[in-house]
């Protein structure tokens, strides 16, 4: 009776991502036998691949406290278990971000980070490549008893100083005031920073990860979840309470941490409609009415469309799937959530893995397919001279012969011409990378951490931020005129052998470092919304701001790093499609003469020499057409390569032409 849509919807996307990896290697087999390949042609493709292996959704819950999250997280994904997995009892809450994933290569275990780790430096990736820092619980999976008591201890917290909760901070004096409990000069405070769960649910053992994070202060201190861990996932997941509506806390994290990431795979849940099961309302119509009351106001305090905002009630709709109450199940109105959930997930994903694919090796399909364009009309223009040849004209021949000759030794003219125009990119290319080396930009980043370490306030510590930004801005800027200065050195070397041998017209990919300076922005722009939002600015705590430093530097470094690998890969890969022209231009022309000799020693060598040729056509028809049925696999039912494809249909009518 559970609906089962988020769950059928993960395996046929695993079918597809599966389905797509195997045609990549199709691929990387067929331009290997067909001569196509290099290193760094295979780097390429070897890099789509490991990415795809190694892909994993990730749903993010987002909410202040008491909002339910982790009762709809046991609702949608660990019901089967038949009992509330994950801890979630009126009072108690998740206290640290929290990962449920599946690594096959261990154990079930939950991992625990503990709260000091806050004054590391390291970030948490690092952190989380260090075993001994966390502490380790095995998890029983034959055991509901040991995991629930096991998951328990997500909620743990302790005692700690004043000053203490200062140097972590984690220390709110407003909220502190409101809220006394105990020893005036001791507060309390999450016992753990961060939790690692490796669980075996079969949707994780596909992929799947879970982020569970707690409440305002925890999404307000750890940077690395706000500007990494969030924006990085497939789709996030907020909820408010029916019974309250959107609180000031509530608008706080839409706001601060919401609001400004990408508007796909966004939902809101409207948790605890059971709340609204009231006798004294008479009516369905009348209860209806209650929660569209809900609706039109959270839409409009999110300003966003009601379409994605999904009334439903987790704790019901937890009890029905474990009982198999059908009508209950029905009433928390989660089956809508799952559908449009699933939906939503893996359309997005799908979308961003094809667009990874193209950004990364459709250039290689492009150049593929322009090659072989270029190689039938070669190969078919010089069938049909040599059936229309007048063999018994020696003197026609014999010019035949002198003008391939003269062919032969403008190619070699131009070949020295192209290798010299190789020789000035590879330099230029070559400045153009080291304009950006990692040498570079580390120096940025080392200079700006020793101002962050003078400063003594914490608004000296944001200006440095804002410092180191424009330099790396500035940094890019510099390579702004290189990268049009081999943009255009490019397009005429191109255009040479397409004017003077009438090579396939083709515009060369072109570096770009467009795309790092919006990257930079986008980063900056989002470091800005933190720095500046209510909880940073409430606690203005160093270590904060120190984390918040820490992990620009870390984005930051991995922009600039992806463009000067960027750059080196183009500058690798842009000269191919022009040398692989030329490498059949040269075989063509070798061909031709091989023909023009034998018919001038033997006039009755014609027929032999055209099966041959319409032996050479037919490979590249062959050749063409597997590499068709490849694009076709790849592209499923969408047209990534569209333009790619043309010169199919020319192929294929110029065959029926010719027959």
């Amino acid at each position: 009776m559970e609906n089962n849509s988020f769950e059928e919807n993960m395996l046929s996307f695993d079918r597809w991502r599966g389905q797509l990896q195997q045609a990549i290697e199709t691929y990387h087999a067929w331009r290997k036998q067909y001569g196509l390949s290099d290193v760094s042609d295979s780097a390429s493709m070897l890099k789509v691949k490991q990415t795809l292996m190694a892909d994993r959704i990730t749903l993010a819950f987002v909410a202040e406290f008491s909002r339910g999250k982790t009762e709809l997280i046991n609702a949608l994904f660990f019901s089967q278990t038949g009992v509330r997995l994950l801890p979630s009892s009126p009072g108690r809450t998740t206290m640290c971000p929290t990962e449920l994933f599946y690594d096959a290569n261990e154990a079930s275990y939950i991992r625990l980070l503990d709260i000091e780790s806050r004054l590391d430096d390291a970030s948490l990736d690092a952190l989380k490549e260090q075993k001994d820092r966390w502490v380790h619980l095995d998890l029983d999976c034959d055991s509901m008893l040991q995991m629930q008591t096991a998951f328990k201890e997500l909620h743990a917290e302790k005692q700690v100083s004043i000053n203490d909760a200062v140097k972590l901070g984690l220390f709110n004096e407003e909220e502190y005031s409101k809220t006394l409990r105990g020893n005036a000069d001791t507060v309390e405070i999450p016992r753990w920073r961060h939790a690692l769960v490796n669980f075996p649910h079969p949707l994780l053992k596909k992929g799947l990860t879970i982020l569970d994070t707690p409440g305002l202060n925890a999404l307000g201190s750890e940077p690395e979840l706000t500007l990494n861990m969030l924006p990085n996932a497939q789709a996030i997941v907020f909820l408010v309470a029916a019974d309250t509506g959107v609180t000031k806390s509530d608008m706080g994290i839409w706001c601060d941490h919401i609001a400004k990431t990408s508007k796909q795979g966004r939902a809101v849940v409207l948790n605890k409609i059971d709340t609204f099961w009231d006798d004294l309302l008479s009516s369905d119509d009348e209860y209806q009415d209650a929660i569209n009351a809900q609706l039109s106001s959270v839409a409009k305090l999110l300003n966003i469309s009601a379409d994605v905002i999904f009334p439903v009630s987790a704790k019901q709709a937890l009890i029905a799937k474990i009982r198999g109450d059908a009508d209950l199940l029905k009433r928390s109105r989660i089956a809508g959530f799952e559908a449009y959930l699933s939906q939503c997930i893996f359309q997005q994903r799908q979308a961003l893995l094809m667009d990874m694919v193209v950004r990364e090796i459709g250039f290689l399909f492009r150049e593929s397919v322009n090659l072989i364009e270029f190689q039938y009309s070669r190969a078919r223009d010089q069938l049909q001279e040599f059936k229309q040849l007048d063999v018994v004209n020696r003197e026609l021949i014999g010019q035949l012969i002198q003008d391939t000759q003269d062919e032969q030794v403008a190619y070699f003219e131009n070949l020295a011409a192209f290798k010299k125009s190789r020789k000035e990119f590879t330099m230029l290319q070559k400045k153009l990378v080291n304009s950006m080396s990692q040498k570079k930009v580390d120096a940025l980043i080392m200079q700006g951490g020793l101002e962050m370490m003078k400063s003594l306030s914490t608004y000296g510590m944001k200006q440095c931020m804002r410092k180191l930004f424009d330099d790396l801005r500035n940094l890019l800027q510099e390579t702004v005129m290189l990268t049009l200065e081999t943009q255009v050195l490019v397009r005429t070397i191109y255009k040479q052998f397409h004017d003077e041998h009438g090579f396939q017209v083709i515009e060369p990919r072109l570096f770009s470092i467009a795309q790092y300076h919006a990257e930079l922005d986008q980063l900056f722009d989002a470091s800005e919304v933190f720095r500046l939002s209510t909880q940073v600015t409430l606690m203005e705590q160093s270590v904060v701001v120190k984390k918040l430093y820490n992990t620009l530097l870390i984005q930051a470094r991995t922009i600039l790093g992806n463009a000067h690998e960027d750059a080196l890969k183009w500058g690798r890969n842009v000269m191919s499609p022009l040398a692989y022209q030329i490498m059949g231009y040269k075989r063509q022309i070798e061909t031709r003469l091989a023909v023009l000799n034998s018919l001038m020693k033997s006039k009755d060598s014609l027929h032999e020499n055209l099966d041959k040729l319409e032996q050479d056509l037919l490979v590249i028809l062959n050749q063409r057409n597997a590499l068709d049925s490849i694009i076709k696999k790849i592209e499923g039912e969408s047209s990534l390569f569209s333009d790619s494809l043309t010169p199919i249909v020319a192929i294929n009518d110029r065959r029926k032409t010719s027959a």
